[in-house]
C-alpha cells in the first residue's frame, strides 16, 4: 500500500470516529427542562438537549411521565380527561415579542416573556383517540396493548 492511501485510512478513520464520540455526546446529554407554563389542559415545556430521534422522544416521555407529575404538575387533563402537552425547544432564551412569529406566556410579565417556535415534541391525550405522540416527523398512537404505532394519515387513527 501507498503511504497516501495510508493517510487517506487512517483520516477518514480518524473524522469517523470523532464524527462517532460526538453523535454520542449528543445522544447521551440529558434532556434540561428550564420552565413549565401552563394554559388550562394544555401544558407548554420548553428544554434543551431533547432526544433527536422519534423513538428517543417517545421513550423519554414513557420513562419521564411519572416525574413530569411529580414535579410539575403535568399533565393536568380537563375533565373528560384530554390534555396536551407541546415541548418546545429553548435555543436562545427568553425574548421579546416579535408580533407575530413568537409564542408568549401570559404568565409571565413582558418583555421577556416569549421564545422562537420551535416544537420538538408533543403529547395529546382524548377520550377518541387514546394517547398520540407527535413528533417532525409524524404521529404515533399508544395502542391499548401498549403498542406504538405510526400513522401517516388522520384517518388511519383507529
Amino acid at each position: 500500500m501507498r503511504v497516501k492511501n495510508k493517510k487517506s485510512i487512517v483520516l477518514l478513520t480518524l473524522a469517523g470516529c470523532v464524527l462517532l464520540g460526538y453523535w454520542l455526546w449528543l445522544s447521551l446529554r440529558p434532556v434540561e427542562i428550564i420552565a413549565v407554563h401552563d394554559n388550562g389542559n394544555h401544558s407548554y415545556v420548553l428544554v434543551r438537549s431533547f432526544p433527536s430521534t422519534d423513538n428517543g422522544k417517545i421513550n423519554w416521555w414513557l420513562e419521564n411521565k411519572s416525574s413530569l407529575k411529580e414535579k410539575y404538575s403535568i399533565p393536568r387533563p380537563s375533565s373528560s380527561g384530554n390534555f396536551t402537552i407541546i415541548f418546545w425547544l429553548f435555543g436562545e432564551g427568553y425574548k421579546e415579542t416579535d408580533g407575530y412569529d413568537r409564542l408568549c406566556f401570559d404568565d409571565m410579565p413582558p418583555p421577556l416573556n416569549c421564545i422562537d417556535k420551535e416544537a420538538v415534541f408533543s403529547v395529546s391525550n382524548s377520550k377518541n383517540l387514546g394517547t398520540i405522540f407527535a413528533t417532525y416527523d409524524g404521529k404515533y398512537q399508544r395502542q391499548k396493548n401498549g403498542d406504538i404505532v405510526k400513522f401517516t394519515d388522520e384517518s388511519e387513527f383507529k
